[in-house]
């Protein structure tokens, strides 16, 4: 259908307010302000909603279950907690690109496996050796994900999920399909993860480090602010000179080096390195993410909203035995919690999204279009 000529023709905005723009002909304009103050002003009560909920769970549960609540749970708790959280920050970036890493388990189960070896070979490496060569091989897998995805533009749930395959097949490949016990790893390698400072698990303190740091990168640096521009508008940043490549490869990478340090990690803790080390918590890592208000659409999401995430999903995992519930029915509760999550945000993410159709005509119009020429 033909355009009056006396209508404005702006671009449809899939969130209201997010840029200036000016109508043709007219004065009026949309400010960004508003609607940025306003999705951060919705981040952050979602955020609030959510830490009360998990206080509101603990309280109930250990009423519930008293036990719940003494110490060795809480430290269990916080190792749980600390896990999942590492993942979660490097699947997160991942996300506000608008893609997906299903492949880190499968690197944590590697990088735990070659590391578990290696210290039968070199039993003497300290533990800072093997935070380090975790991060240098976790990193490696990443980045075979992020070059492919990048420049082959291969859709990222299908190749993380191809090299998932992949990566776990190389643990058997690597093992001869036999495990690693604990009296086969030296006391170096399983020193620092099996320790505490300050009477919380050392885990649980790697966690909190790294949680600061990717809150600084993606809040303070140029590299972060490029992430949420790739996947808040892959065309405006693309317009905007943004190396989109260098963003998505960079993503994969730390991804990647996060799973292989979670792999030392995981491995030293339990004492135990075998092939299928967290098998399926690809499911858990996404409904952390999902939970905490990271949109798998891109370019929405924070940090301390996906820690958030990692705590529920953990209180949710360690509480359900306490509370005796049946270890299949538990599956159906995660997955029932994720399932929610998503049809929450996916509903949270339509309504800024809403097109206005013009009276009399079918070319739609921005909802902050209308309120300008309304202005005018």
């Amino acid at each position: 259908m033909r355009r009056r000529p006396d209508t404005p023709l702006l671009p449809i905005m899939s969130t209201a307010g997010r840029a200036e723009m000016q109508t043709t002909g007219h004065s009026a304009s949309i400010n960004a302000p508003e609607g940025v103050n306003r999705r951060l002003v919705q981040n952050q009560r979602r955020e609030i909603i959510l830490f009360a909920l998990i206080a509101l769970m603990i309280v109930l549960i250990g009423l519930r279950a008293p036990q719940y609540l003494a110490l060795t749970s809480v430290d269990n708790l916080l190792t749980n907690a600390g896990f999942l959280v590492i993942l979660v920050l490097g699947q997160l970036p991942v996300l506000l690109t608008r893609g997906i890493d299903l492949s880190q388990a499968a690197v944590l189960a590697f990088c735990g496996m070659l590391l578990a070896m290696l210290s039968q070979v070199m039993p003497g490496l300290p533990a800072v050796a093997y935070i380090l060569l975790a991060l240098v091989a976790g990193g490696a897998l990443g980045a075979i994900n992020g070059v492919i995805i990048a420049f082959l533009k291969i859709p990222p749930i299908i190749m993380t999920l191809g090299t998932m395959s992949v990566y776990r097949g190389l643990v058997y490949i690597l093992s001869d399909g036999a495990w690693v016990s604990s009296h086969e790893l030296s006391d170096r390698f399983k020193g620092f993860p099996g320790g505490q400072d300050f009477l919380l698990p050392n885990i649980f303190w790697v966690a909190a480090i790294c949680a600061f740091l990717v809150w600084i990168g993606l809040s303070y640096t140029r590299a972060g602010r490029n992430i949420y521009a790739v996947g808040g508008n892959p065309i405006a940043a693309r317009y905007a000179g943004i190396a989109q490549r260098r963003c998505e490869v960079l993503v994969y990478v730390l991804s990647g080096a996060l799973a292989g340090l979670c792999g030392y990690l995981w491995t030293a803790r339990f004492a135990i390195a075998y092939t299928q080390a967290a098998e399926g918590r690809e499911f858990a890592i996404i409904a952390a993410c999902v939970i905490g208000g990271v949109s798998i659409a891109g370019g929405r999401g924070s940090v301390v909203g996906a820690i958030l995430g990692a705590f529920f999903i953990a209180i949710v995992e360690t509480a359900l035995p306490f509370l005796r519930v049946n270890p299949f029915l538990q599956l159906a509760i995660i997955g029932s919690v994720i399932l929610f999550a998503v049809a929450a945000n996916a509903r949270a993410e339509r309504r800024p999204g809403r097109q206005i159709l013009r009276r009399g005509g079918n070319e739609p119009m921005a909802g902050g279009q209308k309120q300008a020429e309304r202005a005018s």
